[in-house]
């Protein structure tokens, strides 16, 4: 079964969950329980989300966000609240993820992945930035729907708040960009590959709880093998054994990859699982969670 309108087109991909894609080719997850529905993330703010989402379901809906990054909060802007792990909250509110300029851009961009973007898009297309009241989710909370419950799980890396979530009943991992084929860690406000790995490796533990996952980029499921393929890959680049195939960030910054990639970006190496990295943010030492510019907390421990 499939929706669409000027902004965004909906596949049903169970009886109770809805694939939503929005203009930048990122992907949000609506799933009904018996008594309320849970948004997985909230694109990046073109077009009214929440009124399209309220033509798939009467439920009351609970915004939930797996990271703070412009692509996955935009819906937040306009419910003007959500549940987010503390640690994404300033990455959220920044300029580059919070301005209706900056998440206008990345609805511009051009992907395969931006099957549905919409011509002549305008800043007045955009939700507008504004106060969100967020509720913290951290490691081992559990989102209860009425007859399907989310299990939430921490996997600091491509953000220190980077959570994902777990249908233990329809075997089903909802990953956002926890681990895919093009996970990046080379920009402000990613852990180091030290922590990620640390993080993986939490997330193996629940290997046998889900069959596929469904990430925040690319329609398809993936499967979990790709957790495996994340470890060997982060093991690889600390011992200095990856490719170190040059590349550049989404800040602009000079990164590597672990390995030289396909076009889809999957690593020519084999596998599922390449990553983007800064080699100055290696290990926990060298990298602290984000913070604004000119922020006036200077020390903390990661």
């Amino acid at each position: 079964m499939k929706m669409e309108n000027r902004f965004f087109e909906a596949l049903k991909i169970r009886d109770n969950i809805w694939q939503i894609l929005g203009q930048g080719g990122e992907l949000c997850y609506l799933i009904e329980g018996n008594a309320q529905a849970v948004l997985i993330d909230g694109l990046e703010g073109a077009g009214s989300l929440k009124a399209f989402v309220r033509e798939l379901t009467d439920l009351p809906v609970t915004l939930v966000l797996t990271h703070g990054h412009l692509d996955h909060c935009g819906a937040a802007f306009e419910y003007g609240e959500c549940c987010m792990h503390p640690d994404d909250i300033a990455l959220m509110y920044s300029e580059r993820h919070g301005s209706a300029a900056s998440r206008l851009g990345f609805a511009q961009m051009k992907s395969p992945l931006c099957t549905h973007q919409t011509p002549s898009l305008k800043i007045t297309d955009v939700i507008p930035e504004a106060p969100v009241k967020t509720y913290p989710l951290y490691d081992g909370d559990v989102i209860d729907a009425g007859g399907i419950e989310l299990e939430v799980i921490g996997v600091p890396g491509h953000t220190f708040g980077t959570l994902v979530f777990l249908d233990r009943k329809d075997r089903i991992l909802f990953s956002g960009d926890a681990c895919n084929i093009n996970t990046l860690l080379g920009m402000t406000g990613c852990t180091s590959i030290e922590q990620y790995l640390e993080s993986l490796r939490h997330l193996k533990s629940f290997e046998n709880e889900y069959d596929v996952m469904y990430g925040g980029h690319g329609r398809n499921t993936v499967d979990r093998s790709i957790v495996d393929d994340a470890i060997a890959m982060c093991e690889r680049i600390l011992a200095g054994t990856d490719d170190k195939e040059p590349a550049v960030s989404m800040d602009g910054t000079q990164v590597f990859y672990g390995s030289a990639h396909n076009p889809d970006y999957t690593p020519a190496c084999g596998g599922l699982a390449n990553i983007q990295y800064s080699t100055d943010r290696l290990w926990k030492k060298d990298v602290r969670r984000y913070q604004p510019a000119g922020s006036i907390i200077k020390d903390g421990k990661n």
